[in-house]
């Protein structure tokens, strides 16, 4: 099959085009950045290397294409997130139907359908193809982010545990934590882009008659034994997920200089995972887990944690 893979190398088009191209596949991966074209033909992968703007470069990439996955990058510095993932939406949807693909697999996220601004799932109903949904829990290497918060140093690292965790934490040097507003013992499933990877190359291959939707997750825990997972794999086995009320986490996006748009939408995000409707959702759709579990992960984690 000739398959188009977007993201670039990314967590999840990286190990996709690896699968792919070991199945036999004839593989072309769209990057917005020219330095990764060597990378991508290294894989056994062709390069198209433009931007996701840019309808007129979509629909000429798409053409011939038996299959296309498609998927909206997460943007920290677009100021409207809603507006920007609708963009990018509507040019895919124009390009697959300019170029007649009849198989789609987008990426979309697991509280997609409860978060107006994060929701485009809608935008490619009326294409002429075979659509799947892929609906991802939440990423395991969401944790990078946290580094600095796990690390708990400097004034405002001792000044959180200080209030978190209280003195004797802060004078016995356990600092460091992890906060949302979503946290504690709040049930959530988490997902190595790996298994996102391996679930994407299967429904590639295949050719449903209706629209389906499928969620993907590794691994279900709390918060805070995720916590404990993460900080012990870095020496700190005391580690706790903090939740935070949906005023104080958007003081602190506002506080991180987060545009206002793009902070109220990760608030509604985390949000939806604390009031357990993700979860529930989760649990109808009743999909077969992946293979990568928190621990393992962690093992990663723990090298590029050493490393910063």
């Amino acid at each position: 099959m000739k398959i188009i893979i977007t993201g670039s190398l990314g967590n999840i088009s990286l190990p996709l085009t690896q699968i792919l191209v070991a199945g036999g596949h004839q593989l072309t991966v769209i990057s917005s950045n020219p330095a990764k074209q060597t990378a991508i033909e290294k894989l056994g992968a062709t390069a198209a290397i433009g931007s996701m703007s840019d309808g007129g470069f979509l629909a000429d990439t798409f053409k011939g294409a038996d299959a296309v996955y498609a998927m909206i990058p997460l943007s920290f510095t677009e100021p409207d997130l809603g507006a920007y993932m609708h963009r990018i939406a509507q040019n895919y949807a124009a390009a697959l139907q300019s170029a007649g693909v009849k198989r789609v697999v987008l990426l979309s996220g697991w509280a997609a359908d409860l978060v107006k601004d994060e929701n485009v799932e809608h935008l490619f109903d009326g294409l002429n193809a075979s659509v799947t949904i892929m609906r991802p829990a939440a990423f395991y290497t969401n944790f990078y982010q946290s580094i600095d918060l796990i690390r708990g140093k400097n004034f405002i690292g001792k000044f959180l545990t200080l209030r978190y965790s209280g003195l004797w934490a802060l004078l016995s040097g356990k600092t460091g934590l992890l906060m949302g507003n979503y946290g504690g013992d709040d049930r959530i499933v988490f997902v190595s882009p790996k298994d996102i990877a391996d679930a994407v190359a299967e429904e590639l291959l295949l050719l449903p008659q209706e629209k389906t939707v499928r969620y993907v997750g590794s691994e279900e825990m709390t918060c805070n034994e995720a916590a404990r997972i993460i900080g012990t794999s870095v020496g700190k086995p005391w580690l706790k997920w903090v939740r935070l009320s949906d005023k104080e986490m958007l003081q602190g996006l506002k506080m991180a200089k987060v545009p206002e748009k793009l902070a109220e939408t990760l608030i509604e995000m985390g949000a939806a995972m604390h009031s357990g409707k993700t979860l529930e959702n989760f649990h109808k759709a009743k999909p077969k887990m992946g293979k990568v579990k928190l621990a393992d992960f962690a093992k990663e984690f723990a090298v590029v944690y050493q490393q910063k």
